[in-house]
């Protein structure tokens, strides 16, 4: 039987878990954060974060770090591919953003992000770290949790709650969905140091090249010493998309009516690695049984459209260990699921939208979805997005209670 002192089990140390492990342990909680891989390496490129995510931050303690090691965009644009036109214009650097909004937008390199999360967790005597730990099933008795890992491991916990992704373990364990649902584009993905990028481009701004079928985002990290570049395409019909090593056969295709400068950043990508196949789950309701739960992208897969993943996952973080102070986990997760699913399902149902009906239309379509968001302006922006950086409000331990 286990007791109050039962550690917390977190599967995955991605943002999602890191960010959870500390939460929890800066509540008081012992937590193990169980990771697959042999160690806890941390890898990525460029990560675009929204001010919604920094009274997170301050909940986790880490704002100043994360700001020391960031850049804040002079915008966020969306231009044509065609004829480098701007489309929509988020004017991030401006003074109205930071009054209307509160707190930046910035960009940061996924590892330092990564590493500031797991430095936290690891100068904090609640966290234990468990690498080389795959699991491979669990069994929740209503009084505690026991996952069985490879290796004949059993490690038993107060709960367990799944942090590991898209294709989630736990929630596989728990709802035997199978796989996510492919959109047919595949994203290449690729950091270069500024002083090689020897084209005019904007190196100051946060920019995506939209085109029919494609795009291309582009931003600085570290200082403005590395240039991110992000590209994305349609797959052919009788090539499903998928994670591959191998180039798409029709990039040339693809490219060959776009500006001058998507042809050049084009030509900096190393299409040599691994390609991302783009996908995501339809949201669901429910994603708790008992004393387990999940969180992230395990919970509420999204297209990368608004940048929010990785927020959303940090959001869930801070909500979940608010609730999970009140010591009735199952409770609490009920609760947690009641606070966030309404507001990660719009993050997902727009991510789809505006992916299929903006970034990538062609045609009279383009022409018209061009002349309405060109019109638009900076407080017309921020209308738009004010359901999403506006932000969370925290629920409180009495509501798991209730």
């Amino acid at each position: 039987m286990t007791d109050a002192g039962d550690p917390v089990l977190v599967v995955g140390a991605g943002l999602g878990g890191a960010a959870l492990a500390l939460a929890l342990a800066r509540k008081g909680f012992r937590v193990r954060v169980l990771e697959q891989a042999p160690e806890f390496g941390v890898i990525g490129f460029g990560i675009q974060l929204g001010p919604n995510v920094f009274p997170m931050f301050d909940r986790l303690g880490i704002t100043d770090a994360v700001l020391a090691q960031s850049i804040v965009p002079n915008a966020v644009m969306m231009v044509d591919a065609a004829d480098g036109e701007i489309i929509a214009s988020i004017p991030t650097g401006k003074p109205s953003f930071r009054a209307r909004f509160k707190r930046p937008y910035i960009v940061i390199h996924r590892v330092d992000l990564h590493r500031i999360l797991l430095d936290a967790c690891a100068a904090n005597d609640n966290v234990e770290m468990i690498a080389d730990c795959q699991v491979e099933g669990f069994d929740d008795d209503g009084r505690c949790v026991r996952v069985r890992a490879a290796g004949n491991r059993t490690i038993e916990g107060a709960a367990l709650i799944g942090a590991d992704g898209i294709r989630s373990t736990v929630r596989q364990l728990m709802l035997n969905e199978g796989e996510p649902r492919m959109i047919g584009y595949v994203a290449h993905r690729t950091i270069v140091p500024m002083d090689q990028v020897n084209f005019d481009v904007d190196r100051d701004n946060v920019v995506l090249w939209s085109g029919d079928g494609f795009h291309i985002v582009h931003y600085p990290l570290r200082d403005r010493t590395l240039f991110n570049i992000v590209t994305v395409f349609r797959t052919s019909e009788d090539e499903p998309p998928g994670d591959t090593a191998s180039p798409h056969p029709d990039l040339a295709r693809v490219y060959r009516q776009s500006h001058p400068t998507m042809k050049a950043l084009w030509a900096m990508m190393d299409l040599s690695h691994r390609g991302w196949a783009s996908s995501d789950r339809d949201p669901i309701r429910r994603w708790s049984r008992g004393r387990v739960t999940l969180l992230g992208d395990a919970a509420h897969p999204t297209l990368q459209t608004f940048a929010q993943g990785a927020c959303m996952a940090i959001e869930d973080a801070v909500c979940l260990a608010e609730l999970m102070a009140g010591g009735d986990y199952a409770r609490a997760f009920r609760t947690y699921e009641n606070a966030r699913y309404l507001r990660t399902a719009r993050v997902q149902f727009e991510s789809r939208y505006l992916w299929d009906n903006f970034y990538h239309v062609g045609g009279i379509e383009r022409e018209v979805a061009r002349a309405i968001w060109s019109a638009r302006t900076d407080d017309d922006m921020f209308d738009c997005l004010a359901w999403l950086y506006d932000g969370f409000d925290l629920p409180q331990p009495s509501e798991a209670a209730a």
